[in-house]
Formats: C-alpha cells, structure tokens, sequence
C-alpha cells in the first residue's frame, strides 16, 4: 500500500470518529436538558398493576363467590369462579370437604400421601386446587403442573353402593390432619360424626328415590328375536351398543336417557349379535339420573310402541300383561312423587350432583 493510500485511510477514519463523537455529545445534551421531564415515574393509569394480594385475601374471595344465592344464575357465576364442573359440584351436603391453606405457593406433589390412597376409601376422591395464577378453584390431578394457595379435598359421602363408613371418614380425616402437619398448612377439618350421620341420612334419601322404570317388549308366541335385528331396530332409532352390554340413547349432552337390555340380562357383545337370539327386551330409565323424569318417561313409552312395531312385539309390564294407559298413568303418577321428593331434597333429577350420586 502507497504513502498516499495510507493517508487517505487515516483521514476516512478521522472523519468517522468526528462524526460519532459529535452525535454522542448531542445525545448527551439532549438527555440532560429533557429527560428530566420523564424521570417522575407518573403511573399509567391504563397499564396499572393490580395489587398483590395474599393467599388468605385470595382464599377468602374464593370461598365467599361460592356463598352466592341459589339459582341458574348465581349457579352460573360459581361454576366460573370455580374454574371446572368438579369443584363447583363440591358441597357439604355430599361430601367431606377438608380445606388445606398454605402460607406460600405449593404443587400438587404435596399431597403424594393421599395420591396413594386415594382409591383406598370406598367411594370417590376429588381435590380442587386455588390456582395461584387464576384465582379460580380448578381440579387437581397428580400430574398437575400448577402452584397452588389452597386445596379442598373432598371424600364423597354417597353412591349407589351406599353410605361411606365412619372408619373410612376417620382414615379420611386423619390422612388430611397428617399431610397438613407435614406441609405446615392450616387445616379445616369437618366433624366425622356429624359427617357419618348425614351421610346415612344422604343415604335413605337415595335409596328412597333411587327407582329404575322398565317397560318390557316381548314377541307373541314362540317367535324370539334375533341379536342382528334388535341392533338394527336400536340404530333406527338413535341407540348404540355401549360397554355395559345395553343399547343406549343419549341426550344433547351425550348422557343416556334410556338403555334397551336384554331381558334376561344377557348382555349384547358385538361380536356374537350375529349368533345370538333374544326372548324379549327391556327399555329402562333411571328416573334420578334424567331431567324432567315424567316428560321423559312419556317419551320412553311412545318409543317401546314403536319398537314393539318394528319388532311385532308387545309392550307388557313385569307380569307380562299388556300396558295400557291406565297403567300408563299410574306409573307417571310415581314418577312424579319422585321427582317432587328430589326438589324438596334440592337435588336436580338428571343433574351433575344427581349423577355422581346415582352412579
């Protein structure tokens, strides 16, 4: 490289470093004169953070929106603070509630204990989860990733198979008591007697109320049906084999209005309905599990008609007489009383607490 071409590079980088140095010097000036105006921290009224609240605060605003009045409406507005169907579902009338709150945020991995022995008490366990990010009571599960405030641990008093013991209520209480000691959260714990005495209470309601409706659609003569045509007939008719052996149709929501058995309790496999012959059937509701249980049973009865015709088949009683209106009206009139005995109970026929209930 020349003397020449050495010089013009030390002159072109001269100039460079004038230039950003006297760029630097305005910015500075400038900062100095104006930026003070932007120093004095005014709060944007539009992106202001809401205050921080502590868990009790959080706690009590969450166990008060669960205190609404009844109603379609206020049963709405619970169900969104709650987060999930599960932990609105949550009441003391039908289960054992124990509330753990914790001082700092924690996981679900906190109560690995009652994971374990979860299935251990004869009915069903359900833990609901105060979701530090949401504010909303969620359903917990063992693998759920979130930290939480607060749980609710919930043992549900009744099924079907009848009341929970008051040994498995004390292994219940006794197994929330340790993991609160263990995880230094505060605990509220129901008494297990009185909790032991409404659930037999629960109980006797249930079984009261518990009725199963069954018309039977049986062939004249000798004749039987066979498996082919019965799956047929059920398809034209808007019902599909399910796991339990039975024909089911369901509603707008996908839960079963009625389920068309054998009748002889044999149930339907799909693989063996073409091999199988049928004696008769049985089109049943379960009137505590079905909304408007009357309206539904009227429906029940003009579809085992059509059946009966698709079928040339009759539709009897148990005694197998043949079913008249008089017969008709007497078990809607039953069906009523029940429906009637749910309301007073404030349990809804055919609602999600009904269904856990009667399951």
């Amino acid at each position: 490289m020349s003397e020449l071409q050495i010089s013009l590079l030390a002159i072109g980088i001269a100039v460079v470093l004038a230039v950003y140095g006297y760029s630097w010097w305005q910015q500075r000036q400038y900062r100095r004169q104006y930026g003070a105006a932007f120093r004095h921290g005014h709060e944007d009224a539009l992106y202001r953070n809401a205050p921080e609240k502590t868990a009790g605060e959080i706690l009590t605003e969450a166990t008060l929106s669960q205190s609404l009045p009844a109603g379609p409406e206020a049963n709405l507005a619970v169900e969104r603070r709650c987060g999930s169907r599960e932990c609105s579902l949550l009441d003391a009338a039908t289960d054992y509630i124990a509330v753990l709150t914790f001082s700092s945020p924690v996981s679900a991995h906190v109560l690995e204990p009652l994971w374990q022995q979860r299935f251990d008490f004869g009915k069903g366990v359900h833990v609901c989860g105060l979701n530090v990010t949401s504010n909303i009571w969620e359903k917990v599960i063992p693998e759920s990733l979130p930290s939480y405030y607060a749980f609710k641990l919930a043992l549900q008093l009744v099924d079907r198979s009848g009341a929970v013991s008051n040994m498995r209520l004390m292994d219940f209480h006794d197994l929330v008591r340790n993991i609160a000691t263990q995880t230094h959260a505060e605990v509220e714990l129901p008494d297990v007697v009185v909790a032991a005495a409404h659930a037999l209470e629960l109980d006797g309601f249930c079984a009261e109320v518990d009725q199963m409706i069954g018309l039977n659609i049986m062939p004249s003569g000798d004749r039987v049906f066979s498996g082919v045509e019965v799956a047929n007939m059920a398809a034209q008719h808007g019902m599909s084999l399910q796991a339990d052996g039975a024909f089911h149709l369901p509603n707008a929501h996908g839960h079963t209005l009625f389920k068309l058995c054998n009748y002889d309790n044999t149930p339907f496999q799909h693989l063996t309905l073409g091999k199988m012959w049928v004696n008769g059937l049985t089109l049943l509701l379960e009137v505590p599990r079905v909304e408007e249980p009357t309206q539904r049973f009227s429906e029940m009865a003009k579809l085992a008609r059509q059946m009966a015709m698709d079928l040339r088949a009759v539709v009897v009683d148990d005694s197998r007489t043949a079913l008249g209106e008089t017969s008709i009206a007497q078990i809607l009139d039953q069906i009523a009383a029940i429906e009637n005995r749910m309301l007073s109970y404030k349990v809804m026929p055919g609602s999600a607490q009904a269904r856990r209930l009667f399951a």
